[in-house]
């Protein structure tokens, strides 16, 4: 067997004896960027440098990164698709293009020296070209040089050979996608990698970062061409081991063998949901994330509901998420200290979670009774009452559908479905909403408010004390909105001397740059942020004059002078121990 952790220092030791410098994993939570609620791939915390700010630890680097796709998660418990996956990275910030970057894929994939994967066995894609962007026959030409046969190179169109922006705007281009034969059957004589059948596996994405699309839709080049790649560890464990799905593999497996000790029965499904769920949370959770009603707050509870309904599904008794945790908790902390870190708090989350879900589900069992007082045996219960059960209860649809079975009562699901999707469909808008702009767009108006947030940290810490710290952030064209660590209610008071105090700042004219150094001087000379990478040697500090110093990838305004008028709109709790500031920023128009 292949160990995943094996598997992990092969593809840095491969890249950094390819000139890569290795940098740590970025947290779940983007900083700075409120086009995703989670980070979703390693170029995330990337944005910036791949629009042309200089990166502390060089042009070419490489990690392991943790990751959150919240689009999967209906998809979780077929053999691959994840909710918390590992991605494997590098990329080259103006440095090399396709040619380097394809070659060296190809050689950490196929010499022995590395992963040693039969060449036979690949099959790679390309982008099509359309109207923005023309076909990437380079690519092509890269890979047959290489050894991959004409037949084993396809042409597919942006839906599948194209990656970006991670918002509405912001740098992207086309890829070159590696696929793995598992050597099972076709499903038919058409049957090729963009089939979902499961015969081909993509394993590697090599993403050529040369454009960046603008708010009217158009792909402008981007002043520097950039390569962004990403390999999923738990695919990749599956395939060196020739196993047929990622929860076979060491990374799932003590959380699995936990998971079945507690029951008799044999749905692989639900254990399976199970272990990518606990994974997801208990991540989620190390990076400062509590259960809530909205944005993370919101996927982290209904991942963990989730996990409690499978369990029950099992037939597991009593509270059981806790001691799953624990298990990933060991598994992984050596990569990722913060978990064990904040190992009471997550755990303690978890029982006060499933203490509140039990509750839940004995309002909604009382609901259910009343609603079904009315309806005769045999009767249909109507999709609209379903659905008031899971939205103003959070009664979970298949346990309606459990009780429902048991008297005699059908559901009207196609009724509930048509809810449930008006419902999707307003929580999609109001997070585009919520969720529009960030640097990804680096927008003026954006870049004004990320320097408008390094004050108020600097302000909150002044005032309220050195306790505060940055705890999220969510910065649009319109306003911004800062998260950060305080016991209790900021007064009105304390807040007039907060706002004055940035506006003061601000009016002074203070220069804003940036210098890189090492961790051990930015710690020296007091600079603050969130910074936890285990890997870097250099920093980025940027510097607002005698006022603030704060780790940083930016870009920020050269003079506070630029940023306007700053306003505290609200001062609110946004979980415990942790309140958020909402404010905005007026632009000011000179004589």
């Amino acid at each position: 067997m292949i160990l995943s952790k094996t598997i992990r220092q092969k593809f840095l030791d491969f890249f950094a004896q390819h000139d890569h410098s290795i940098i740590g994993s970025a947290r779940l939570i983007p900083e700075h960027d409120p086009t995703v609620l989670f980070t979703t791939a390693g170029m995330h915390p990337l944005v910036p440098y791949l629009l042309g700010e200089t990166h502390p630890a060089g042009v070419r680097l490489a990690n392991y990164q943790k990751c959150i796709r919240t689009g999967d998660i209906e998809s979780v418990g077929d053999r691959w698709h994840l909710t918390f996956f590992e991605m494997l990275g590098n990329w080259s910030l103006g440095d090399y293009f396709k040619d380097q970057a394809i070659r060296m894929s190809h050689e950490f994939l196929t010499n022995r020296e590395w992963l040693g994967i039969d060449s036979h066995r690949l099959h790679v894609s390309v982008f099509a070209g359309d109207a923005d962007a023309p076909r990437d026959i380079a690519s092509a030409d890269i890979w047959r040089s290489l050894g991959i046969p004409a037949e084993h190179i396809y042409y597919y169109p942006k839906s599948a050979n194209w990656w970006g922006p991670a918002g509405s705007t912001g740098p992207c281009g086309p890829d070159t996608e590696m696929y793995y034969d598992t050597g099972i059957e076709k499903c038919s004589p058409g049957c090729n990698p963009d089939c979902s059948c499961g015969k081909y596996v993509e394993i590697w994405n090599d993403v050529f970062m040369q454009y960046n699309k603008m708010a009217d839709g158009t792909y402008q080049p981007l002043k520097q061409q950039n390569v962004d790649t990403g390999m999923g560890l738990e695919r990749i464990t599956a395939v060196l081991n020739g196993a047929q799905e990622v929860y076979t593999t060491d990374l799932f497996a003590p959380i699995m063998a936990a998971i079945t000790a507690r029951t008799q029965r044999h749905e692989d499904t639900s254990k399976e949901i199970i272990c990518d769920h606990i994974r997801a949370a208990t991540f989620i959770m190390a990076d400062g994330i509590s259960p809530s009603n909205l944005d993370q707050g919101y996927v982290l509870r209904r991942l963990i509901r989730r996990a409690i309904r499978h369990g029950r599904k099992l037939g597991i008794e009593g509270f059981f998420l806790q001691d799953l945790a624990d298990i990933v908790i060991q598994e992984y902390s050596a990569f990722y200290p913060e978990l064990e870190k904040n190992r009471s708090e997550i755990k303690l989350e978890f029982v006060n979670e499933e203490e509140k879900f039990s509750k839940t589900l004995e309002k909604g069992e009382k609901q259910f009774a009343k609603l079904t007082a009315r309806i005769k045996p045999n009767g249909v219960m109507p999709g609209e009452q379903a659905f008031h059960l899971f939205d103003t209860y959070g009664f979970p649809f298949e346990i309606t559908q459990e009780l429902a079975h048991e008297q005699g009562i059908t559901i009207d699901e196609d009724g509930f479905n048509d809810f449930y999707k008006q419902h999707q469909e307003q929580s999609r808008t109001g997070a585009q909403k919520r969720f529009k702009g960030g640097l990804a767009d680096a927008s003026w108006e954006t870049i004004r408010g990320h320097t408008a947030t390094h004050l108020l940290h600097e302000a909150l810490r002044r005032i309220l004390g050195p306790h505060v710290y940055q705890k999220g952030s969510n910065i649009t064209p319109e306003r911004l909105r800062f998260d950060f660590s305080h016991p209790e209610k900021v007064t009105p008071e304390q807040l007039k001397e907060i706002e004055d105090m940035v506006n003061e700042e601000i009016q002074r004219g203070l220069e804003v740059h940036y210098e890189i150094m090492s961790v051990e001087q930015a710690h020296k000379i007091g600079a603050i942020g969130l910074f936890d990478d285990k890997y870097a040697e250099k920093v980025k500090v940027y510097l607002i004059g005698d006022f603030s110093k704060e780790f940083c990838g930016g870009p920020h305004v050269n003079n506070t002078t630029e940023v306007g008028k700053f306003k505290i709109v609200k001062e609110e709790a946004c979980s415990a121990g942790i309140r958020r500031i909402k404010a905005v920023v007026i632009h000011i128009l000179s004589c």
